[in-house]
């Protein structure tokens, strides 16, 4: 199962058993809270009327035809309507009643009890004793929601004690505010749920998406791509992404420099090989000299021929070696020196290096409209890469050929195009130009390293910036574009 999956389930069990826990203990609290209130208010009630009572009458014998007991026949005569929260109370539903002082019920407000022997009731015989008199009891033993509290309070008449006043309350009326409540805790608490879910799998959801950034970066070192450090706003991810990094840079630089010999290796070869020729040549040559000196002309003829070719490869293996250090200078980034570079002065000194070596060849080197744009770089790798790429165009183009260069700022960008009316790119190496090493036959000059495209790709990239070759469409020849960010830095 994926680490998400794992999280998100993980979250979600806890989550819910969290909230059923706190839940369960907060319901089971609402009935007792909401019971220990109304018996406060049983106490206040009763003690109240046990005082009033105690205060209007001599004696507990007239207590139904007191003004006491005339209150309670009238009561229902005058409905209530009263909305407590959504809940509508019509009538009183408290229940009075009074003891003497042996516990027999000489008043009840619901008519019900009247000469009945309460004493060994625990609200009347408590309180006949002088302590805390209250019960609950149901009025139908089968029905678990009959149940009524009672709370009961001494009369005192003279001084002494002549009876208890006890009052009544259902349970029953206090369950539609306890189902209320407990619909509101549940309701509430389905919504916290909800809340802590989506937040939950917000959280798991953007810890997997950062993993799978982090993965995909993996892949992309582990298959060979490029590819630069995500950005990750967790300092955890951050210090793994950076981890990865420092792996793959390490990584790159061992297959860097293993990559490296080989390639070098393996160019090498080829002028080493015609070095040792020229040179077994003419050591066979100066052998023939000494056997027939009257030769010597010929064999001088000879001689300058191959120490021609001597020359030759001992300069394009200096060549290759020369541009495949520059090339790991800049891949390693040393030795870099940004600074704000004025293009158009650039691009005009590179031309005018040029233009020598354009007549030479009978090349028109043309220049439009380029724009006198600042940017931030490193002015010798820009003088380097624009020359290299003019110097590529100056070999595949014929005699009486043309170069035009051109810019033009969009985007961020300024753009240096050059085209040319030269032998284009073949169909087979469109996609190997950049490819260290790699050369195609050149109209002008011998085979070049094939690390000048690599060169030049690299150094816009370091610049933030995009290279476009392709073959002309509307006439023979290739065009260059060179994307130079312009707040490149």
């Amino acid at each position: 199962m994926r680490i998400g999956l794992q999280l998100l389930f993980g979250y979600i069990l806890v989550a819910i058993l969290a909230c059923y826990l706190v839940f369960t203990i907060f319901l089971k609290e609402v009935k007792p809270t909401v019971r220990r209130v109304t018996e406060g208010m049983l106490i206040d009630t009763s003690a109240l009327l046990a005082t009033i009572v105690s205060q209007e009458l001599k004696t507990l014998e007239n207590i139904k035809n007191s003004p006491f007991g005339q209150a309670f026949k009238n009561i229902d005569k005058t409905p209530i309507q009263a909305n407590i929260d959504g809940i509508i109370k019509t009538q009183m539903a408290y229940r009075v009643y009074i003891t003497d002082k042996r516990g027999i019920v000489i008043f009840d407000s619901a008519n019900l009890d009247e000469g009945k022997d309460y004493s060994r009731w625990n609200d009347v015989y408590l309180t006949l004793r002088g302590k805390y008199g209250a019960r609950t009891t149901k009025d139908n033993p089968d029905d678990p929601t009959s149940s009524v509290m009672y709370v009961a309070s001494p009369i005192y008449i003279n001084g002494e004690l002549a009876g208890v006043l006890s009052v009544s309350k259902p349970n029953q009326t206090m369950s539609l505010i306890i189902d209320k409540g407990e619909q509101r805790i549940l309701f509430g608490g389905a919504i916290l749920i909800s809340v802590a879910l989506l937040i939950g799998i917000f959280i798991i959801w953007w810890i997997n998406r950062a993993i799978n950034v982090l993965l995909n970066y993996a892949k992309q070192v582990s298959n060979r791509e490029d590819t630069t450090l995500p950005k990750l706003a967790s300092p955890e991810l951050k210090l793994l992404a950076n981890a990865l990094e420092n792996m793959r840079l390490k990584l790159d630089g061992k297959d860097y420099i293993e990559k490296y010999v080989h390639t070098l290796a393996h160019e090498l070869k080829s002028p080493l090989s015609s070095i040792r020729a020229a040179t077994e040549i003419l050591q066979d040559s100066n052998d023939k000299l000494r056997q027939n000196p009257t030769k010597i002309e010929k064999i001088n003829e000879t001689q300058a021929r191959f120490l021609t070719n001597i020359d030759q490869q001992t300069e394009r293996m200096t060549i290759l070696i020369e541009r495949m250090l520059q090339l790991v200078r800049l891949e390693s980034r040393v030795g870099l020196h940004f600074q704000l570079v004025n293009m158009r002065e650039l691009i005009e000194q590179v031309v005018e290096n040029k233009i020598i070596e354009a007549q030479s060849l009978e090349i028109e080197l043309k220049t439009y409209q380029i724009d006198d744009t600042n940017i931030m770089g490193d002015k010798f790798l820009l003088t380097q890469a624009l020359s290299n790429i003019l110097s590529n165009a100056l070999d595949f183009t014929p005699r009486e050929g043309t170069i035009e260069i051109s810019t033009m700022v969009a985007d961020e960008y300024y753009m240096i195009e050059i085209k040319d009316t030269g032998t284009g790119i073949p169909e087979y190496a469109i996609n190997r130009i950049y490819e260290r090493f790699y050369s195609l036959p050149r109209l002008n000059k011998g085979k070049s390293s094939g690390l000048g495209l690599s060169f030049v790709k690299e150094v816009i990239v370091i610049h933030h910036g995009k290279i476009v070759i392709e073959n002309r469409s509307d006439r023979q020849g290739t065009r260059v574009m060179l994307m130079i960010k312009i707040a490149s830095s």
